[in-house]
């Protein structure tokens, strides 16, 4: 009885805040909240101002290395390079050049964004019988993961260098002065590096090789306390190279044969080889667009599901009046979950490399479709695990593996004087990757973000699936939010596997409804569907409505979702950074 006094009670209020929003003042009238209380736990951080450039990345000394080619007159762009080589060092299960990225660049001069997919793809010799055993059965994604198998060709450097020749000022050889010096001189392990060092498996395969063992380990075999200082010659030779030569210092010679060698040679090995990595390009393409109240929200294309996805969910949402509702409120996380609940499921189904698969991105973001997706969303309780649409006729396929595993990768967002600005995700997939390590650096794990197997039990093809030259699909999301005018308000994206569009989505929400600062926005508890189970963030304020979640009819998961977003926002008289305060990442500007 208490339970169905608690939903009646939610439902009336979710009704009438449904009512008023075609009744109030439009979303930018309303007046600005307050902050919530932020996630708990956690280090609180006040949002950072500054008047000419802002970088925000997930390390102090990855930040610091962007900030100092913005002193020296170079541009996001160079600002990027510089912030990922030193991420691959001091952040090294999370991102580098052993993985891939999504990149997405804003030029103020023309108001235009380019979208560059440096996401890996499947070596050539590849067949959609990859992750099939003997037994004829998928292999265990762990045996999957840590395997040479799960290395995509790496595609971090090339993306990198495209945009560096269309966009960058300062000399190529400049940007990898910062990660370099590092390297040689030193730089402090980190809690995250050392904790996940320190996991089980983790542990077990970084002791085995001894390039990894003397890095993270003692000379007794002890794992090295956060704050040790430690060096990465391998790395800074490599890095001297790729400075000197370019992305072919990475993808010919030397260390692309030292790349085949660790991938074929495995005890489960892949099929990479040397023209493979000779060949790999970056995709050059238009971002993905759709509208949210007063502005415009652009993200990657496939292969990447977050542009889709966060604009199908602020979709769903802009018909409820959000800026009327708290947040961390059940009233407020209800909708929000199930907006997210609906566009998982077309991405479970959709989302692929759309050179391989039918992938109706057009019919996906269509008003029409968005609203008569919004239109499922019941405010007296949860439609439960919900059924991907029907956007256009297509070729039916079946729905692929469900990504709701919690992985690494790294996000930055830049910006410099001009008002050019840089929205990068950058990832190796799993912790450490495959654990194959190679002249100073993880490669990556990406294949197995495809389905593990080509068909579902009914045989019908899975749009996910393993080809050869295919990218698999990722729910990096680096976000661009635009003023009616095309002036940019905004940049974000995120870390954490299939838990980043809610994230950004969630951050987007915080500011343009209620009119949180970036740093406010980004510490909102972690929360939403990704059609499973409702999951909030440990001990913080959401944990506190399961009750009442509950009596709505939603499955309720209560977790650590560690997040890493990192964002940008326009203010008056400047930028306003913000860096997610469940990880070491800082914003810092001048």
């Amino acid at each position: 009885m208490q339970q169905s006094l608690v939903r009646l009670d939610v439902m009336k209020k979710i009704a009438l805040i449904t009512c008023a929003a075609f009744l109030s003042t439009p979303v930018h009238a309303q007046l600005v909240q307050e902050a919530p209380e932020p996630a708990s736990g956690v280090t609180a951080k006040t949002a950072v101002v500054a008047k000419h450039y802002m970088v925000a990345a997930a390390h102090p000394l990855a930040t610091d290395a962007g900030l100092h080619m913005l002193q020296r007159g170079g541009n996001a762009i160079d600002a990027a390079v510089a912030v990922q080589m030193v991420l691959n060092l001091v952040e090294p299960q999370s991102s580098g050049i052993g993985g891939g990225t999504f990149l997405l660049h804003f030029d103020a001069s023309k108001k235009s964004t380019v979208a560059y997919d440096g996401r890996e793809s499947a070596p050539m010799a590849v067949t959609p019988q990859l992750f099939i055993g003997d037994d004829g059965k998928p292999m265990r994604f762990a045996d999957a993961v840590r395997s040479g198998k799960a290395v995509g060709v790496p595609g971090v450097l090339r993306a990198l260098e495209a945009a560096h020749a269309a966009y960058g000022k300062l000399p190529w050889q400049v940007l990898f002065q910062p990660a370099i010096r590092l390297a040689e001189t030193g730089y402090p392990l980190t809690e995250r590096t050392v904790q996940q060092a320190n996991g089980a498996q983790s542990s077990q395969l970084l002791r085995a090789n001894p390039a990894t063992r003397t890095l993270f380990f003692d000379a007794d075999g002890n794992i090295k306390p956060a704050g040790t200082m430690v060096t990465n010659a391998a790395f800074a030779k490599l890095l001297k190279r790729v400075a000197h030569d370019g992305a072919d210092g990475f993808y010919r010679g030397e260390t692309a044969r030292n790349i085949v060698a660790a991938v074929t040679q495995h005890t489960r090995p892949g099929v990479m080889t040397e023209r493979d990595l000779a060949e790999y390009r970056s995709r050059i393409s238009g971002p993905v667009c759709g509208p949210y109240r007063i502005y415009r929200i652009c993200g990657m294309p496939m292969p990447s599901s977050g542009g889709v996805a966060i604009v199908q969910m602020l979709g769903m949402l802009e018909r409820f009046d959000m800026a009327a509702l708290k947040p961390n409120s059940v009233e407020a996380v209800h909708l929000f979950s199930e907006a997210g609940r609906l566009a998982y499921a077309d991405r479970e189904k959709f989302a692929a490399d759309d050179r391989f698969a039918e992938v109706p991105v057009a019919a996906l973001i269509s008003p029409a479709y968005i609203q008569a997706r919004g239109k499922l969303i019941r405010t007296d309780k949860s439609t439960g695990r919900a059924n991907a649409g029907s956007p256009a006729p297509a070729k039916i396929v079946a729905a692929g593996d469900p990504t709701t595993k919690d992985t690494g990768t790294s996000h930055f967002s830049i910006v410099d004087t001009a008002g050019n600005a840089v929205s990068m995700s950058t990832s190796i997939e799993s912790s450490f990757g495959s654990m194959i390590y190679v002249d100073g650096f993880f490669l990556n794990n990406q294949l197995t973000d495809f389905s593990l197997s080509p068909v579902d039990n009914n045989g019908a093809p899975i749009a996910n699936a393993v080809f050869a030259g295919k990218r698999p699909r990722s729910a990096m999301s680096p976000v661009f939010v635009f003023e009616q005018n095309g002036q940019l308000k905004m940049i974000a994206g995120s870390a954490l596997g299939s838990h980043i569009i809610n994230q950004v989505a969630k951050t987007i929400v915080g500011v343009v409804d209620w009119k949180l600062d970036i740093q406010a926005a980004i510490s909102l508890p972690n929360v939403g569907s990704r059609n499973g189970p409702t999951d909030l963030e440990k001990n913080t304020a959401a944990e506190k409505i399961a009750p009442e979640l509950r009596a709505l009819g939603h499955e309720v998961r209560i977790a650590d979702i560690p997040g890493g977003l990192h964002g940008v926002l326009r203010v008056p008289g400047g930028w306003q950074g913000g860096a997610d305060p469940r990880r070491e990442g800082v914003a810092r500007g001048k």
